[in-house]
């Protein structure tokens, strides 16, 4: 090589290995100063480059054919497999387990393949919200039953009312937010951008601790299914919940889209099963004239005798409240959606909506209607709610009890997915913004945030561990997060109405 003022290696090409970038819109690919005809990186051949520099001379540049980079457009260059293989054998034999677990590393160009359609989306981010009927409704009924006994099971029905309004409210309210934030507007996002880095972290915190409790809840609540059916696996209600944790740990270091397509399957078949139980048992209420039938007599000695008071009714209420657990997925998860994101983030929403107020309303009538209770979770002859529904819509344990008993195994497993992909994507913005270590800022092989998927199963197997699978024991804990972020999201919304005057502020300020 010859040249003028400025040393080779200032002129020297940067390959860049596609794979490495993180997210951040504002980085750029770093390309050789040059000054007439173009750079053209080729895996072999010669290219001349005349150097930035007054008296610069060309420069020859010849490239060696090989293994290590694969050509991915007109002078980009990226790493080949080969090139990213371990060396040592230890390494590539761990390397080899990794890719049979997780799969293939993709490129980050592969990205914008991994984006959902409105059918996935209604799975992945709404597993969480429309599995909460599960256990919603139950914890209703224990607050009043422990509290005051048989005769307040009724009230379940108005504040089951109440729960659907305040639903419909946030549904609403989270759609403005959607089109607000169309790039994703979760608690941290809205709530920094209008109330400053005090109210957002406080967001944060809640929303993360939440995302912890949902894995741990739901993945309680899929054990109760099980064990309502299998009485025999009661003993083993940890080592179950445990092993579900790490299933759904897997399935999402595989990537985005592939959950995706898992998890569509049992959300649809749930979703089937819940109307047919909720039309079959409707039916058969009507035909013996909405009869009320009463508890059986075991419900008598879990029943308080205290008095119904504002107190007793308000916390029925907080704990019916986990049923709007996972609206904030979608609107946080806006970025995840196929163009155009933020209309389809909508829809998906309103469609959401209306599944879990149907679900739920349907459910807190038959449980009223049917006599059912919440019973004492170590007891051998448990069953929850919904087990109670089955048995009495279907007429015992038959093909259609063990099929809504599945169904609901298997959603309220995947239902921890809004979770993972909530948990990674927030921890991704405050590590971002500098709150959490860096990591959470990559990416792994396989285009997921691996720290924080990693992380958050740790955290919650660790939570369920602690409270021995029972969902009545973290339900108080899982209230607090909900309503923390969801109270501090809405008045940052309502203080962006106030200040910027946008169209439509005066519904939105009132919704």
């Amino acid at each position: 090589m010859s040249g003028g003022s400025d040393t080779p290696s200032s002129r020297r090409p940067r390959i860049i290995d596609d794979r490495a970038k993180d997210e951040d819109p504002n980085r750029k690919t770093i390309r050789p100063r040059q000054k007439g005809s173009a750079l053209t990186a080729d895996l072999a051949g010669k290219q001349e480059v005349q150097g930035s520099m007054s008296g610069d001379r060309y420069v020859r540049i010849v490239r060696m054919h090989g293994d290590d980079f694969a050509q991915a457009g007109p002078g980009h260059l990226v790493a080949s497999m080969e090139a990213l293989e371990a060396d040592g054998s230890v390494s590539r034999g761990i390397s080899k387990a990794k890719r049979v677990l997780i799969g293939a590393p993709l490129a980050n160009a592969d990205s914008s393949h991994e984006r959902l359609t409105k059918v996935k989306a209604l799975a992945v981010l709404s597993s969480d919200a429309l599995s909460s009927v599960a256990y919603a409704t139950e914890e209703i009924l224990r607050v009043l039953l422990i509290a005051v006994g048989l005769s307040a099971l009724h009230v379940s029905l108005p504040i089951g009312g109440a729960i659907i309004a305040l639903l419909v409210i946030v549904g609403i309210s989270y759609r403005q937010t959607i089109k607000a934030y169309p790039h994703g507007g979760g608690s941290y996002i809205v709530a920094k951008d209008n109330l400053g880095a005090g109210p957002a972290l406080t967001a944060g915190a809640a929303l993360l601790t939440d995302y912890v409790l949902t894995v741990a809840v739901s993945i309680a609540a899929a054990v109760a299914a099980v064990t309502s059916a299998f009485p025999e696996l009661q003993t083993h209600r940890v080592l179950l919940g445990v092993g579900f944790i790490l299933l759904v740990t897997v399935l999402n270091l595989r990537g985005i889209r592939e959950s995706g397509s898992i998890f569509s399957i049992p959300t649809y078949l749930f979703l089937a099963g819940i109307f047919v139980m909720l039309a079959v048992g409707f039916v058969r209420n009507a035909l013996d004239g909405f009869a009320v039938q009463d508890p059986p007599p075991a419900a008598a000695h879990l029943a308080g005798n205290g008095a119904l008071t504002l107190f007793v009714i308000l916390k029925a209420f907080s704990s019916g409240c986990a049923a709007l657990t996972g609206v904030e997925a979608i609107s946080d998860g806006v970025p995840a959606f196929k163009p155009p994101e933020w209309k389809n983030a909508r829809t998906t929403l309103t469609v959401m909506i209306s599944i879990l107020t149907v679900t739920f309303a349907g459910i807190t009538f038959l449980a009223h209607q049917f006599g059912t209770y919440p019973m004492e979770a170590n007891s051998s002859d448990y069953e929850t709610v919904i087990s109670q529904i089955a048995r009495h819509t279907f007429g015992g344990g038959n093909v259609g009890y063990y099929f809504i008993q599945f169904v609901t195994m298997a959603i309220l497993v995947l239902a921890a997915n809004t979770a993972y992909s909530d948990f990674p994507r927030l921890a991704y913005f405050l590590a971002r913004d500098k709150y959490m270590p860096r990591q959470y800022t990559l990416r792994g092989d396989r285009l997921a945030y691996s720290t924080g998927i990693l992380t958050l199963g740790l955290l919650s197997g660790t939570v369920l561990a602690i409270y021995q699978g029972e969902v009545e024991h973290l339900i108080p804990l899982y209230a607090l997060g909900v309503f923390t972020s969801f109270t501090i999201s809405q008045f940052a919304m309502f203080t962006r109405w106030q200040k910027r005057r946008e169209p439509g502020w005066q519904m939105g300020r009132i919704i």
